[in-house]
Formats: C-alpha cells, sequence, structure tokens
C-alpha cells in the first residue's frame, strides 16, 4: 500500500465533478482519490496492452503517468491499440498517448521517455514513480522491467496476450513472486512467434491491459485482493477465466544489478546464427525473383512457407504453399521433393525468416533452395504495390 502525505492533497472543484462516481463509493471516497492525484506510475510500452491502461488510469485520475517508447503509430496498430488515431499514423506513439490522454484528463501530469528502455536508463527512469506497468512485448524487457522493480523495490503490474489468450498478475509486491519466479529461465529466440507472426485477437490487449489499469488503482487506493501470487489466465475463445498460483522460489538468484538482457535471452547468439545461416545461403532480391518468373519460369519453382490465412491475404503470382510447420514436421519435405524434379527451389515468406529457416531444415534433407530477401513485404514494396501488405 502506498503512503502518500494526504494532507498536501487537495481536491479541486473540477476533482470533485469529475471524479463524483469515485468519491460516493465508501472504498474510494475523498481520500481514496487523494490517493490516485498523488499517485505516480510508469508503462513501458503504448501498444495493445498500453493503450488501454493508459486511457482509465488517466481517466480515474491518477496524477502523473510517466510513458516509455520509441516507436511510431503504424496502420497495423490501430486495430488493437486503441489510444492512437489513423491521423496520427507515421507520428510517436507516446506523442499520440500524451495528446489523447490530455483530451481525457488535462489535469494529468504526463512525462515522455522517447527511448528504448536499456539497463543504463532504466533505473533513472523508473525510479520516480510508484509502480511499473509492464506493457512490452519481448522477453529482453521483461526481464528488465522485473529486475528494475525488484532494485528499486517496486509493483510490477504486468500482462502479456498472444493470439485469443492473456495473462496478468502482480509482480514483487509485498513479499509476492517475481516475473524471475515465473520464468527463471526465457525461452530460445524465435520458439515464441511475436503477435506480427501469429496475429492477435484486436480486443484481447483492452481487456488484459484494463485487468492491468484494476489492479495498479487497487495497489494505490489499498483496497481488495491483488493478482500478486496469482497469476491469471484468459481464453478468449471460449470465454474463460483460470488461475495458477505462483509463490516465490528461495533457492531463485538475488538480483543485485542489471544486465545484458539481450545477452541473457540469447538474442545476439541467434542473431550470429541466423547471419551465418544466411552467409551459408543464396539468396536473391525480388528484382531478381521478378526477372526469373519472367524469363525462365519452368526452371524454378517457388513455396511460400507462410500459414494458410497469410497466403489468403496475399500471394505472388504462381507459388506453392507449403507452411513451414509442414516442413518443421516433415510432412512438407516429401511435398517439396514431389514439386521439385529436376528445376530449382526458391523460398519466400512474410519477410524472409521462416524462409531461411524452412530452406535451413530442407538443406539438411538435401534439397538446396534460394531465398528470397525480404519476402512477399519487399514484393508489395518493389514490384506490385496492388500486393496487400500486413
Amino acid at each position: 500500500m502506498l503512503n502518500p502525505n494526504l494532507d498536501q492533497i487537495q481536491l479541486t472543484k473540477d476533482d470533485y465533478e469529475r471524479y463524483s462516481r469515485h468519491l460516493i463509493l465508501p472504498e474510494v471516497g475523498v481520500s481514496g482519490q487523494k490517493r490516485l492525484k498523488a499517485a505516480s506510475v510508469l508503462c513501458v510500452g503504448t501498444g495493445g496492452l498500453g493503450s488501454p491502461l493508459l486511457l482509465y488510469l488517466a481517466a480515474a485520475g491518477v496524477g502523473r503517468i510517466g510513458i516509455v517508447d520509441f516507436d511510431v503509430v503504424d496502420h497495423s496498430n490501430l486495430q488493437r491499440q486503441i489510444i492512437h488515431g489513423t491521423s496520427w499514423v507515421g507520428k510517436p506513439k507516446i506523442t499520440s498517448a500524451k495528446h489523447r490522454i490530455l483530451e481525457i484528463n488535462p489535469f494529468c501530469e504526463v512525462d515522455l521517455y522517447e527511448t528504448a528502455l536499456s539497463s543504463e536508463n532504466a533505473l533513472d527512469i523508473a525510479r520516480p514513480y510508484d509502480m511499473v506497468i509492464d506493457g512490452t512485448d519481448n522477453f529482453p524487457t521483461r526481464y528488465l522491467v522485473n529486475d528494475v522493480c525488484v532494485l528499486l523495490n517496486k509493483p510490477n503490474v504486468y500482462g502479456s496476450i498472444f493470439r485469443f489468450e492473456g495473462q496478468a498478475t502482480v509482480f514483487n509486491y509485498e513479499g509476492g513472486p517475481n516475473y524471475r519466479d515465473l520464468y527463471p529461465e526465457p525461452p530460445p529466440p524465435g520458439l515464441v512467434p511475436s503477435c506480427a507472426e501469429g496475429g492477435v485477437l484486436g480486443i484481447l490487449p483492452g481487456i488484459i491491459g484494463v485487468i492491468q489499469a484494476t489492479e495498479a488503482i487497487k495497489i494505490i487506493l489499498g483496497q481488495g485482493t491483488t493478482l500478486s501470487g496469482r497469476l491469471l489466465l484468459f481464453n478468449a475463445l471460449e470465454m474463460k477465466f483460470r488461475e495458477l498460483k505462483l509463490r516465490p522460489n528461495p533457492e531463485r538468484p538475488v538480483i543485485e544489478k542489471l544486465i545484458d538482457y539481450q545477452e541473457f535471452c540469447g538474442i545476439p547468439q541467434a542473431q550470429a546464427s541466423d547471419q551465418q545461416q544466411q552467409q551459408d545461403m543464396e539468396e536473391i532480391t525480388v528484382q531478381e525473383l521478378k526477372t526469373l518468373l519472367d524469363q525462365q519460369p519452368d526452371d524454378y519453382v517457388l513455396i511460400d512457407v507462410r500459414n494458410p490465412n497469410e497466403y489468403e491475404i496475399a500471394q505472388i503470382p504462381g507459388s506453392v504453399l507449403i507452411p513451414l510447420s509442414e516442413i518443421e514436421s516433415g510432412e512438407g519435405i516429401q511435398k517439396v521433393r514431389n514439386l521439385l524434379g529436376d528445376q530449382t527451389l526458391i523460398a519466400h515468406c512474410k519477410m524472409g525468416g521462416r524462409s531461411a529457416k524452412a530452406l535451413g531444415i530442407l538443406s539438411q534433407a538435401g534439397i538446396p533452395g534460394i531465398n528470397v530477401k525480404g519476402g512477399i513485404h519487399a514484393w508489395s514494396q518493389e514490384i506490385d504495390p496492388s500486393v496487400p501488405q500486413y
């Protein structure tokens, strides 16, 4: 429970009008609204999770909100990142978020940190705030946020989403567990697809983000039972919630300092491996692919290793769909053999990463191939703009 000096906090006439529905709640009242006005919250990320939680924290009357993000608004964000609008496409997310927050509550103090959170700046950025809300989507930053909260003894309100499922909890609060109790070690790079690869139901981050905002407000008010020690799991397709108990691990390593979280999560090693694989693998540009398909179409077989629903969105003419999952299972390897004959194999995906992985598997099976740099995304940008981008 946070303990501000409430004698120094005064509610204005506007506050009484704006927060009237809070003030008549016995669990909030005048003292609770003063707590909200005195509170400061740092939100890392203004994406799917950050959008709804920032809106509701501002509407609830949280006095100071810090936002960390270095991305710009993209059209593909608008399906779920409801704090941003079409007019803000191409502009910084934190500026868009501040604009919307002040539309909701012009009395909220908004601090902007247009930077990537790192081991060098995270402690200084987080130190002035009462708590941190994790709205990130990658493992290095999640471990970083966790360790910062442990070192500064601040609550970490956590949420994550993927496809139709989400989870939320509160870490490092009143002796409860932290993120390393849930995930002592990060998964291998590439094992967990990003939302850009796997997709996400647009409504899902709204549900999880609002749960995070609810937990933050309960911590500020000192009311109710938080999710500390409980991992809340939500399945949108089944409309079911369930809980897992979390406990601190007495044998977990003591967090004494911030580390290189990219290294900890194996990112540089994976990138080096990918670079070596690309160096060993023949690649062509989309312009070169267009020339081959125009001049020597019978000499090549072009396979598309994306998922079927992606293939439905956009295709390169003449490509044959054999998803990466089928190649990984072995089923697709024989399909490729049956297609090839004495022709040369070319593979593409959305951006070039999954096709490189597929070609690596096929190469081990004795089937060499050529990778298309930039995949169908580059094809749409440089060859045929009528091909939809997603």
